[in-house]
This record gives C-alpha cells, sequence and structure tokens, in this order.
C-alpha cells in the first residue's frame, strides 16, 4: 500500500539502516495472515511490528473507550490482528501498562529515553537531507503542494547569496524553508483541499499551521533557531500577516527572506481554487506586495532575480544608496565599525 512505500521512502531520506526500512514494506500486515498486501503472517511478521500492533490498537481503544475497553479489544483480536502471546502479556499487565505510559512524561523525552544506543546521528548534509525530507513529506497533505517546501528553500537559497547573507543566515533560511511547512500536517487536509472560499473556522486552522510549525522544531534544542524565520513565514511588514500579527521591527533578515520566498514560489504552483501564475505574474504581484509596504523590498528583488526575472528596483528608505544602506543594516545587527569594514572590505576611515 501507499502507506508502506511512502514510511519505507522516508525511512530511507532519513538515513536510517537498511534493517529498519526494510521492515516497512510489511508495516500493515497481521498475525492471521489478512493485511493488507498479505505478504507475512505469524512470526513472518517482525516482532517489533507485532508489538507495536498491541500498543498503538490499545492507545487508540483507550481514546474511543477507556482502559476496560482497550483490554476488551485486545482480547478479541488476539490470534487474528495480533500476535496472541503479545496480546496475553498486554492483557496480564494492562493496568501496569497503561498506568507506565500515563506516568512517562513529556512524550518527546521519553521516546529519545527509549531510543537504542548508539543513537545515530547527523551533521551537515546529514541533518539537511533529513530536514527536506521532513518537509517534503510534510507536503504531501496535498497533492497541490508537492516539492513546495524544497522548492522554497532552493529559492531562498539562491536568493540569500544574492542579498549578500552571509554562509550561515543562507544555511539558517534553507533549513527553516525545509521544515517552514510541517505545521500543515495538524490541519484537516480537506482544508488545503477545498475548491471553494474557506469558512471562518477553517481560516482559523489555516492560520495555526505556522503555529504547529514553531511547536515542532522547537522540540530538538539544536533545530530551536529555525523557529523564528520558519514560523514566520505568513508574517507581514505591516503587521497584518499571521499568526503572530508581526511587524517590521520583530522580523527578522531571515524571516522576510523566507516570506517573500514562499510566497513567489506560492503563486506559481496551482491550488484548488485557482490556477498557478506565471513567474512573470509572481513577479509583479510580489513587487506590488513589496511597494506597499507587505513584503520587505530588498528581499522581494533578491527572490525575483532567483528566480530568473528581472529584479525591481529596491526602494531605499532616506534617499540611501546601496552602499549606505547596506552599511546601517549591518550596524542595526549590532555588528561593530571594525566588523562592519571588514564585511564589506573597506577601510574603517571609510
Amino acid at each position: 500500500t501507499a502507506l508502506c512505500e511512502v514510511a519505507e521512502m522516508m525511512a530511507k531520506r532519513l538515513g536510517l539502516p537498511p534493517e529498519v526500512h526494510k521492515l516497512f514494506v510489511l508495516l500493515t500486515e497481521r498475525w492471521d495472515g489478512k493485511g493488507m498486501l498479505k505478504r507475512a503472517k505469524g512470526e513472518e511478521v517482525p516482532f517489533p511490528f507485532r508489538i507495536v500492533g498491541v500498543a498503538r490498537d490499545a492507545a487508540y481503544q483507550r481514546i474511543l473507550g477507556g482502559d476496560d475497553h482497550a483490554v476488551e479489544v485486545i482480547r478479541r483480536r488476539a490470534g487474528h490482528a495480533f500476535d496472541p502471546r503479545i496480546a496475553a502479556r498486554f492483557i496480564e499487565e494492562a493496568p501496569e501498562v497503561m498506568a507506565a505510559a500515563d506516568g512517562a512524561g513529556p512524550a518527546w523525552e521519553a521516546i529519545l529515553a527509549s531510543e537504542p544506543r548508539p543513537w545515530l546521528t547527523l551533521e551537515d548534509e546529514g541533518v539537511d537531507r533529513a530536514l527536506a525530507a521532513i518537509g517534503d513529506f510534510a507536503d504531501l497533505v496535498s497533492p497541490h503542494l508537492s516539492g513546495h517546501s524544497s522548492g522554497v528553500a532552493e529559492l531562498a537559497e539562491t536568493a540569500g547569496r544574492l542579498c549578500g547573507l552571509d554562509p550561515s543566515e543562507v544555511a539558517l533560511v534553507r533549513r527553516a524553508a525545509f521544515v517552514h511547512d510541517v505545521g500543515r500536517a495538524a490541519i484537516d487536509p480537506r482544508v488545503w483541499q477545498k475548491p471553494a472560499a474557506l469558512t471562518v473556522d477553517e481560516w482559523e486552522q489555516v492560520r495555526l499551521h505556522p503555529y504547529h510549525t514553531e511547536r515542532v522544531v522547537l522540540h530538538p534544542g539544536f533545530l530551536a533557531s529555525l523557529a523564528e524565520p520558519a514560523c514566520a513565514h505568513h508574517e507581514r511588514l505591516d503587521g497584518d500577516g499571521y499568526h503572530r500579527r508581526m511587524s517590521a521591527p520583530a522580523l527578522t533578515r531571515a524571516a522576510r527572506l523566507l516570506a517573500a520566498a514562499d510566497a513567489f514560489h506560492a503563486m506559481g504552483e496551482p491550488r484548488p481554487y485557482r490556477p498557478g501564475l506565471s513567474p512573470e505574474e509572481a513577479a509583479r504581484l510580489l513587487s506590488e506586495e513589496a511597494h506597499a509596504g507587505r513584503q520587505d523590498s530588498e528581499m522581494v528583488a533578491a527572490v525575483i532575480e532567483a528566480a530568473g526575472q528581472p529584479a525591481p528596483p529596491v526602494e531605499r528608505p532616506a534617499g540611501l544608496t546601496e552602499r549606505e544602506a547596506e552599511v546601517v543594516g549591518l550596524l542595526a545587527r549590532s555588528l561593530q565599525t571594525k566588523q562592519v569594514a571588514r564585511r564589506l572590505g573597506i577601510s574603517v576611515k571609510t
């Protein structure tokens, strides 16, 4: 089934070892051999999946009808869907098992604590590959979103170099772009597929997807720096975006760049309620957003140029030249005079 294939692909792209990802072809198999694909039965079903099957169903049945209901369902399905020995062990120790689950503390810490050693760690390119995989699979909530996150990341990375971000900032924007829409997975998929106008409640769901992105990204400490740009991709300089209604003073260059890249890329993608726009039309509309004070004009120009379109002139405040505006921007980011000079390749006196 698609579920098995997607799980296997995800495991491969995350860099999990073959002995892990090859198991997922049997994800939906049952003890009695009546699984969706009928590829295995009995002892042929991997032992970890036989345990997970009981645990998954028990957790779901607890939600539906409580502890006693969960135990009764597992009892009825023993020898059919479930390995009878595992089911019997669960039934025998159900109070202790469910109490332990309730008292395990935060799920994130509990999962990490149970991870077998040695831990599989990722560095540099491995982190990028994993984040790209997470973003791509989150985009599967709608066929119209396929490839969106990776496309935004590529566009934002190129634009970041064009507008002079340092390598660490470019990497930050690229990684934030990979995961900026993972919060979509928390929203009813029907919302993303709706061809008509959204209701008030549906719009409220849409406005919350950056919040869910933030919650996901903040959990692993080493990704926390991605949270600000990732969850601000729908914020606007005039404060009329969502979900926090942040305005220009609160938005970093990384957040502004990601917002512009996301908007441009989304305009070119078809949606259930409209066709995709041409690059020329998307560039025109994004330029209008910058002129209206909603998008950062410098970032808009870089994104449009990165997309292969003629970049609009950047409107700079108080008649500053490009170099003067660059100096002011670096000073605003708390760089000292010597650091500014070194960054721009000029003398301190200049």
